[in-house]
């Protein structure tokens, strides 16, 4: 099995002696290739690589942000006329496997990955030994003249906000820590317009919705962790489903304190109060705002938008779990 690692040097929890003891560990079971990713949009472009090359395999130790780019040019670089891929599109593209190596590892622990490296090596090992493998689902995000696919969930919003501000301080030098994260959502909290919601979600056979004044899109659960603590603000995505929604239409003190209450306790059932916005397991939906909102991805900021529609992709990734 001939396979493509690649490596994110600056991962938040690897350092070059554990790494050097992973890519060893992997060597030993598949004809290894590695390559370092030095430049946003990287991964991508060697995955896609990868992919014209016909490699088995495409490995990743990195962070979410490395495995979305990876996940992205697996998926961009499918040839629609290979045969395989017309039967089953997850089988027209090397497969995937993902050791975590940033701060919050989202799409690993929702794969049931351990969230230490070596530990989450070892496991991918045993998949590769007994021939595992997962057909994931994916989400497509599509505005303007561009699209996206992710692998967790997606956000517009007071959320998205949150993530650009938390980007800046990386920017800065500081780490994304779950006190950061929190401390940072904390203080944009009090600074932002709690009266003029800009959204509104459609969608084929669903009703409009107006006034949302943020939006989680889950196409997996958890949406994220805070440290070791899950957040659960759609407990019912999954990656054999469609995509997910919670949007709050409301957001004082007296309407969003109930809901972070319920998204922070392990639950099975939604989140309840006249206020929510809720899908599940939807193919399709878009949300329009009436001024640009910040808008995420796996984690990663990607600007202002007016209007963004988010699909559901079956069967999309075969994933080494």
């Amino acid at each position: 099995m001939r396979a493509m690692l690649l490596v994110n040097p600056k991962a938040t929890t690897t350092n070059a002696r554990r790494r050097d003891v992973l890519i060893r560990a992997l060597g030993a079971a598949v004809e290894l290739t590695v390559e370092q990713t030095r430049y946003r949009g990287h991964a991508a472009a060697l995955a896609t690589t990868a992919h014209a090359k016909g490699y088995d395999v495409v490995a990743v130790l990195g962070g979410d942000g490395t495995i979305n780019e990876a996940v992205n040019g697996l998926l961009n670089a499918v040839n629609g006329d290979d045969p395989a891929y017309q039967d089953d599109p997850s089988a027209g593209r090397p497969a995937l496997i993902v050791i975590p190596g940033g701060s919050a590892n989202v799409f690993a622990r929702d794969l049931g990955l351990p969230n230490d490296p070596v530990e989450a090596t070892g496991a991918v090992l045993e998949a590769l030994r007994d021939g595992r493998r997962r057909t994931v689902g994916l989400g497509q995000a599509l505005w303007e003249n561009e699209s996206r696919y992710f692998t967790f969930g997606a956000g517009m919003g007071y959320n998205a906000e949150v993530i650009r501000a938390v980007e800046g301080l990386r920017g800065t030098g500081r780490k994304a820590t779950p006190t950061r994260y929190v401390n940072t959502a904390l203080r944009h909290y009090l600074a932002t317009d709690k009266r003029h919601p800009a959204m509104t979600l459609s969608g084929p056979g669903i009703p409009a919705a107006k006034g949302v004044y943020m939006a989680i899109i889950s196409n997996a659960s958890p949406w994220t962790y805070i440290g070791t603590r899950p957040v659960l603000p759609t407990p019912w995505a999954g990656f054999e489903t469609g995509l997910d929604l919670l949007g709050l239409q409301e957001i004082g003190v007296t309407s969003i304190l109930p809901a972070i209450r319920q998204i922070l306790t392990e639950r099975d059932t939604l989140p309840s109060g006249r206020h929510l916005v809720q899908l599940h397991d939807e193919s399709e939906f878009t949300l329009a705002a009436d001024r640009p909102v910040a808008f995420e991805l796996d984690g990663d900021y990607l600007g202002e938008r007016e209007s963004v529609t988010f699909r559901s992709i079956p069967n999309a990734l075969q994933v080494l779990v």
